[in-house]
């Protein structure tokens, strides 16, 4: 536990965090790797983990039929990858797909809701910083619009 406690710690999402909110969230992480090629989530699965990069490439895409796969955002080391579980029905609304081996801390997102309901300055601080990392996820889809579809 202790080993997940640190890398919390040092991860750029949690920075700042009180040590008590750290020592909840490492109760419900885990680490895991996935090779190049592999996909962390598909669309439409439930969202059951909220997932912090540590390390490697991840690109996160949109796929439509009979069409290659839109990346509109890759996130490297100390990013997050989707908001998904915070809403109900919690399912993946994109795929997330390493791109090169890239390692993760996975929190059980039941768990995570549940102490964010117990403990509403930690939920407080989860939710502000979702916010602030799905601004740019906002603007690069915004930006990935207007240059397919922009004025010509």
């Amino acid at each position: 536990m202790e080993g997940l406690e640190q890398i919390l710690k040092e991860h750029p999402f949690f920075a700042s965090f009180e040590p008590e909110h750290i020592r909840l969230l490492a109760g419900s992480a885990r680490n895991r790797r996935f090779a190049a090629g592999s996909y962390l989530f598909h669309e439409g699965d439930p969202a059951d983990e909220f997932l912090l990069i540590r390390d490697g490439m991840a690109a996160l895409e949109i796929a439509s039929p009979g069409m290659a796969p839109v990346v509109f955002e890759t996130l490297n080391g100390g990013g997050i990858a989707g908001a998904c579980w915070l809403v109900p029905p919690y399912r993946r609304a994109f795929d997330a797909r390493a791109v090169t081996p890239t390692g993760v801390i996975g929190i059980d997102a039941g768990r995570l809701r549940g102490l964010c309901n117990a403990h509403h300055q930690l939920g407080y601080e989860i939710m502000k910083r979702f916010l602030l990392s799905l601004l740019p996820q906002l603007d690069a889809s915004r930006l990935q619009f207007l240059d397919v579809y922009g004025r010509g």
